[in-house]
């Protein structure tokens, strides 16, 4: 195997795949990416055994052959040499060299048969989205999700996918975000998957803000996304979501309605000289008027007060700011609406005219 490649086209589709690579690994192929040429096309995949990344990039000069390579040390050597500068990959026997300019180095490999690979299964269900379109709706929701829960199922994000939509739900059980995303999709019948947490963050980063379509494939036991560039493969978390439309507010009778870049600046200000371990905020809220109440332990307070478009009686709530905030920051319309009932209930928080993002938060006492 022999391929030529400039260092500044390997740059970007090599840290992609070198992310998913564990810094500690129970066994030592999950530290090495897996090389292949074939023709005029270098493939490169890193996995953890959870999630799979592929990207292919055009080469030139190249011998097919497939291989394995340290993750991190061909990354930071990449990385170290000079911009514009041509590598020329070989395998010497059991060993990668890499050869740029008068710089040449040798590297361990392994068994490229040794290789973890994700079986494709028989029954799936394939269709297509615009890639901007499933990146916008990962990033209105990801930021919800649990982290190492003891309810496994929470540690990711759930896929509901309809004839006619596409929703994304994340919770941690104390809030919870939904995005759903109208558009024709080719499938005969509902599907809900949950994609791990990690595989979650790692699909963001790779989706691009372009109307490309991606093939998205769902498995038995995992789903697939691929583009012209990359394929991105994660397993599935065996469980059932809760019913997130139970937690969705019905009616709430008192909608407050805010420009949301003020609304965010006093959270902001207010959270300086809020619980450093539990951020709670007090809101009063009165006709016309919203108030942001904050304190801690070392009787340090903040107040800030903004008008408000809200007729309705008075009410005294506390809430997470930090979820708050997420909530808020997760938009982009100019007006943002919080929908309350009372001060044991959650609230509701929507960008006026946006009805498709929806997002929860319990109150909390203060």
């Amino acid at each position: 195997m022999k391929f030529l490649v400039s260092r500044d086209a390997l740059q970007k589709p090599l840290m992609a795949v070198t992310n998913v690579v564990e810094k500690r690994q129970t066994l030592p192929i999950l530290a090495n990416l897996l090389i292949e040429v074939k023709g005029s096309t270098l493939s490169l995949t890193g996995t953890d055994l959870e999630v799979e990344i592929r990207s292919t990039l055009p080469i030139s000069n190249g011998e097919n052959g497939i291989v394995t390579v340290p993750a991190r040390k061909f990354s930071d050597i990449c990385r170290a040499l000079p911009d514009g500068a041509d590598l020329t990959v070989s395998l010497d026997d059991d060993r990668i060299v890499i050869r740029s300019g008068k710089s040449r180095f040798a590297l361990a490999s392994l068994p490229a048969q040794d290789f973890p690979v994700v079986d494709a299964d028989s029954n799936v269900h394939t269709f297509a989205l615009p890639q901007f379109m499933l990146k916008k709706a990962i990033a209105r929701t990801y930021f919800a999700m649990a982290q190492q829960d003891v309810r496994y199922y929470l540690n990711g994000m759930l896929f509901e996918i309809s004839p006619k939509s596409l929703v994304l739900v994340a919770t941690d059980g104390h809030r919870l975000a939904l995005s759903e995303t109208e558009h024709r999709i080719n499938i005969n019948e509902n599907q809900q998957v949950i994609m791990p947490r990690k595989g979650v963050v790692e699909l963001l980063r790779l989706l691009d803000d372009n109307d490309e379509p991606v093939q998205i494939e769902l498995g038995n036991s995992y789903i697939r996304i691929r583009s012209d560039a990359m394929c991105f493969t994660s397993k599935l978390i065996d469980g059932r979501f809760p019913d997130y439309q139970n937690v969705l507010p019905k009616n709430p009778d008192k909608v407050v309605v805010s420009d949301r870049n003020t609304l965010r600046q006093s959270l902001s200000r207010a959270a300086i000289l809020s619980n450093e371990k539990y951020r709670g905020v007090r809101l009063a809220v009165s006709k016309g008027s919203l108030k942001i109440f904050a304190h801690n332990p070392d009787q340090e307070e903040a107040e800030e007060e903004l008008s408000v478009d809200y007729s309705g009686q008075e009410l005294e709530i506390g809430f997470n700011v930090s979820y708050l905030l997420d909530a808020i920051a997760a938009g982009d319309s100019e007006l943002v609406q919080i929908s309350l009932s009372d001060p044991n209930s959650c609230c509701l928080i929507q960008g006026v005219g946006v009805p498709d993002n929806k997002y929860v938060v319990m109150p909390m006492r203060l």
